[in-house]
């Protein structure tokens, strides 16, 4: 019999973004492995027009959004709403995925059911909320916010994470280091190729003919620090008076940057793009000769790992990225990309310079990227991790059914 296996989302596809990228990831994996999944996303999807629909060749039970509801009131309509997918599909082991507000009502489903639950925190509930700006350290919101999320992670049967700075986050709060599970972000090497042709008639309409291409392609919030990547242009304009920066997306920090740019007399230099349908990234990423990430040092960036730097990797892009945590567990710097004091608009400057005159290093860096992603950071790698977890969950709720392919 197939393992079937009910993962609670906080968010799905057809919307954008890092947490549905992931998610996509493992479900495609987890059906390659011969198990069943059911999707259950929170109000946090937003209005629908149906409480069930298709997405990606995925079925998707939505719960109901209600405008002007508490936190308390989400909770329950998703307590409310995982009871009756429950009863209709009877999944052997619920999975929940971050934030704790999916956590709480899933344990107490999980509770009355008897089912084994698995806890995914892809980010701390507190932390994520500092960085959006709605919660200040140490603030009473921002403590009850930890109590919670230390509670949620105490009561599951088996818990996973996205790195070791997470990792090393929850066991901190009392959790045992062997109930915790790292299931790193991954990429599938197969989606990107290296050494592909760029498209000229994209190149051309982006005024980039002729032009050194500095990019950045992802979510525009305030930690990426992409205030930090327009300061370190203008530095580099004197010596590379070709210089284009290409920023692909958009987020809360859009209209800020739009105005450092203008105040810089920079709008020749930086072009946005907007937001690109993920089928044509490759094509963006095609146009770029060195990919920045210039994350500040908070306490998210430095426990958690992000996605994007793994793609470039996976293409052979040559990446400058900030020295926070989360980049250091995944680029070894001088060998897959290269690394730079975080914070600092001066020492990104630097590390372009650096990366630009070394031209002669791109193939073999390039070459080691690629190389460490097919060989440690492969979604059919990182996915098979969650055979143990599920085996251990299930055994102890007394469950004998062994989790195989």
């Amino acid at each position: 019999m197939s393992l079937r296996i009910l993962h609670v989302l906080d968010h799905s596809t057809p919307l954008h973004s890092g947490y549905t990228f992931r998610t996509l990831s493992i479900l495609r994996e987890q059906h390659r492995l011969g198990w069943e999944t059911v999707h259950l996303t929170s109000p946090k999807q937003g209005p629908t027009a149906e409480l069930k629909d298709e997405v990606d060749g995925l079925t998707f039970y939505r719960t109901p959004s209600l405008a002007g509801v508490g936190l308390v009131s989400q909770m329950c309509l998703t307590a409310r709403r995982l009871s009756e997918v429950v009863r209709l599909k009877q999944p052997q082991v619920i999975h929940v995925h971050s934030p704790v507000l999916n956590a709480l009502p899933s344990l107490w489903v999980a509770r009355r059911q008897r089912l084994p639950l698995v806890y995914e925190m892809r980010a701390s509930w507190e932390d994520a909320a500092v960085d959006h700006g709605t919660t200040q350290e140490g603030s009473l919101r921002y403590r009850v916010s930890r109590a919670l999320e230390t509670f949620a992670l105490r009561q599951a049967d088996q818990i996973t994470t996205i790195c070791d700075g997470l990792r090393n986050d929850i066991t901190q709060r009392g959790i045992a280091r062997e109930r915790v599970t790292v299931i790193p972000n991954a990429v599938d090497p197969g989606l990107f190729s290296l050494g592909r042709e760029v498209d000229p008639d994209l190149r051309r309409s982006l005024g980039l003919d002729g032009a050194i291409v500095m990019g950045f392609i992802g979510s525009f919030y305030g930690y990426e620090g992409l205030n930090l990547l327009v300061d370190a242009t203008q530095r580099l304009l004197p010596r590379y008076p070709h210089l284009r920066v290409l920023l692909v997306g958009g987020g809360p920090q859009e209209d800020t940057l739009k105005v450092q740019v203008a105040a810089a007399g920079l709008q020749d230099h930086v072009i946005f793009t907007g937001r690109v349908a993920h089928a044509e990234v490759q094509r963006y990423y095609e146009l770029i000769d060195v990919l920045a990430y210039p994350r500040l040092p908070t306490r998210l960036t430095e426990l958690v790992t992000p996605l994007k730097p793994l793609e470039a990797m996976a293409q052979g892009r040559m990446l400058v990225a900030s020295d926070v945590g989360g980049h250091c567990e995944l680029i070894r710097h001088g060998e897959t990309g290269f690394l730079f004091r975080a914070g600092d608009s001066g020492a990104l400057a630097q590390a372009i310079d650096d990366v630009l005159i070394q031209r002669e290093l791109w193939p073999k860096i390039r070459a080691q990227a690629r190389r460490f992603i097919e060989r440690e950071r492969t979604w059919a790698a990182s996915v098979s991790r969650y055979r143990a977890v599920y085996q251990q969950a299930m055994s102890a709720h007394g469950h004998s059914q062994m989790v195989s392919t």
